[in-house]
């Protein structure tokens, strides 16, 4: 027998249009709607299928329903869904609901980005690029360790204000001092939560600093997902 997997995700009865609209400009197809006796559709994209049930009482600010899609070209993903949205909503929407994150590689062995619809489903996209799938050990050195821990409560907990913490304690300390690669990947990471959590000021500050560092040609490519994030930020 084939088995096969979908996700059932829940959708306030409000917004199923709009989540339909997001997926649309994800290049998704709606295959099924259904308005009565209850709201319901379904849309799909190739071979990933996911289902929606509308529900009067639902929020989306206090949603915890998600499902992780794996692809073997997730950079290529992420950009036609980055280029659908923007066609869609005049830009790539970084905070608020729906949402895009940042496409980068986490200690889990998978290179991934966070998408968000309009019913605050969290739909996580990746591709293995490793065989070992287990969270690595935090790393000792402080910096580091830091971005270790910042990145796995922002995509993986979506614990914002922890990250924050997380990334404000080492940026603060006046005894260590991190390379040019950490200290732009943790000052974008925070201007990111910074927009995420709707200080726009804090968040232009943090990018405006990350933009002056210098870094050298192998510098910057070992942190090209950080630089494009600082350019999607700031523009």
């Amino acid at each position: 027998m084939t088995e096969k997997t979908i996700p059932l995700l829940p959708c306030r009865t409000e917004l199923m249009q709009s989540v339909i609209d997001f997926y649309t400009a994800l290049g998704f197809e709606t295959t099924f709607h259904q308005k009565s006796p209850y709201p319901y559709v379904v849309v799909e994209r190739g071979p990933v299928e996911l289902q929606f049930l509308g529900m009067k009482e639902y929020d989306p600010a206090q949603s915890y329903s998600g499902c992780y899609i794996t692809t073997e070209d997730v950079d290529g993903l992420y950009e036609t869904f980055r280029a659908g949205l923007k066609a869609a909503y005049g830009r790539a929407p970084s905070r608020g609901l729906p949402r895009i994150g940042p496409l980068k590689d986490m200690s889990y062995g998978m290179r991934q980005f966070l998408m968000t619809d309009p019913s605050g489903n969290s739909i996580r996209v990746g591709q293995p690029v490793s065989e070992d799938q287990s969270h690595r050990p935090a790393p000792r050195e402080t910096f580091a360790r830091a971005l270790h821990m910042a990145d796995l409560f922002v995509d993986s907990k979506e614990d914002l204000p922890g990250a924050a913490k997380i990334i404000d304690r080492v940026l603060g300390l006046a005894d260590e001092r991190p390379t040019p690669v950490q200290h732009l990947r943790l000052l974008v990471l925070r201007a990111d939560i910074a927009q995420r959590l709707g200080d726009t000021a804090a968040a232009g500050e943090l990018l405006e600093r990350a933009a002056g560092i210098e870094l050298t040609e192998q510098e910057r490519d070992v942190v090209r997902d950080g630089l494009a994030r600082l350019a999607e930020l700031r523009g």
